[in-house]
């Protein structure tokens, strides 16, 4: 009642009663965001338990998962700093309710897949889903969906022509030079070699035998600047980037990044790649525009890790976390609500047990009640057909009939 009489503007809220639900956020580095900050004083609706987010990297935690016999599927143990010392840490152990994951599961000095695994093991809600994570640690699934897409919508969804080759055996590149090869599912430029004729090509042949790994070959696109068009939830965004260094990996080194407007064709990019794998709520499409045609080619398409503009990073991370909040509370409050179902379920099954034995006692005293009338019904019916006897204004007819019924 304070803020009534000037302590405060606002009236207190009411505090969560339930069990903290934990969010785990996957997210390390330089580039990372304060997710504790950010879901600060965020609340379920219809949800009583208040929120509680832990986050780290891949190599901070471990994880083991159990079938639907237990009641905790899923057992976190995460390494966190000590409040006020980021050298010191501890060990806490949670049971996540969510995930949100903002690093790439597979990078150049790690392969987190195993994590990730026991992860989907519990069935943990998630943004992205944990499927379409995992499917996104390999380029070439990555491409074959886009491919799918392709076929489907034609020059609505022109892609750069890419090749793909299992190892140096299989590998012969019959398309234009310069040609662009990518080796393997490194990101951030990495594995990638820009080849200028089939001479060099037969050089990085042989360094591919050594390393051993698939690759996908592709011409190169002499490009008047990229594009990055970016979707989270139902939010969209686009971004025009010019290097000024004059590397041709515009995504190393200097670029002028540039804000745009999201034109219709960019949105049906977004919207039908956010369909892959049975559904994307974070997703970048990278596209180039070809400086000989005009034309603008798909590059690639980037999950759950997308980069954000450091101009717009606080404003996404926002509608990231809303996002999550909203999943949650369509997971939880459904829980909630089936709970509560099956609450009354049963209380109308104990009920019904209850009433039986006096509902078969009532219907045993009706039947009883009923003979009771019946008999005095035959009783009152012979009496008056001796009366009938004894009476001789009683037609024979009528008295034949009579003795019928009571014969009956």
């Amino acid at each position: 009642m304070s803020w009534l009489f000037g302590g405060s503007s606002e009236p207190e809220r009411k505090k969560k009663s339930g069990p903290a639900l934990t969010i785990l956020v996957i997210d390390s580095g330089s580039k990372s965001s304060d997710w504790k900050k950010i879901f600060d004083g965020k609340e379920l609706k219809g949800v009583d338990r208040p929120l509680q987010v832990i986050q780290c990297g891949w190599d901070d935690f471990h994880v083991m998962s159990d079938g639907p016999f237990s009641s905790s599927p899923c057992i976190v143990n995460v390494r966190v700093s000590v409040e006020g010392d980021v050298e010191r840490k501890r060990v806490v152990t949670i049971k996540p309710a969510f995930v949100l994951v903002r690093n790439e599961v597979c990078a150049l000095s790690h392969d987190r897949r195993a994590k990730l695994f026991g992860l989907m093991y519990g069935n943990i809600p998630s943004v992205n889903t944990l499927k379409s994570i995992y499917m996104f640690c390999e380029r070439p699934i990555v491409q074959a969906e886009l491919n799918r897409i392709s076929r489907c919508h034609g020059d609505k969804f022109l892609l750069v022509p890419q090749s793909y080759f299992a190892s140096y055996q299989e590998f012969f590149y019959g398309n234009t030079f310069p040609a662009v090869i990518k080796v393997g599912s490194a990101h951030a430029g990495f594995g990638k070699m820009k080849i200028a004729n089939h001479k060099d090509m037969e050089d990085f042949k042989s360094v591919l035998a050594v390393a051993d790994k698939y690759c996908t070959a592709e011409p190169f696109i002499d490009g008047k600047y990229d594009l990055r068009i970016q979707k989270i939830g139902s939010h969209y965004r686009a971004f025009k980037r010019m290097s000024i260094s004059g590397t041709w990996k515009t995504n190393t080194q200097s670029s002028h990044v540039e804000e745009i407007d999201v034109k219709p064709e960019y949105k049906f990019w977004a919207d039908e790649a956010s369909k892959m794998f049975g559904g994307l709520d974070i997703l970048t499409v990278d596209a180039i525009h070809n400086n000989n045609n005009g034309k603008e080619y798909i590059m690639e398409v980037n999950g759950t890790s997308s980069g954000l503009l450091p101009s717009r990073q606080a404003e996404d991370d926002a509608h990231i976390r809303d996002l999550v909040l909203a999943k949650m509370e369509e997971e939880y409050g459904e829980k909630k609500k089936k709970k509560k179902k099956k609450k009354e379920k049963k209380k109308k099954k104990k009920k019904k047990k209850k009433d039986e034995p006096l509902q078969g006692a009532g219907e045993a005293a009706t039947a009883a009640a009923a003979a009771v009338v019946d008999n005095e019904k035959g009783e009152t019916a012979v009496a008056a057909a001796g009366d009938d006897d004894d009476d001789g204004s009683v037609e024979e007819g009528t008295r034949s009939v009579d003795a019928t019924l009571i014969q009956e």
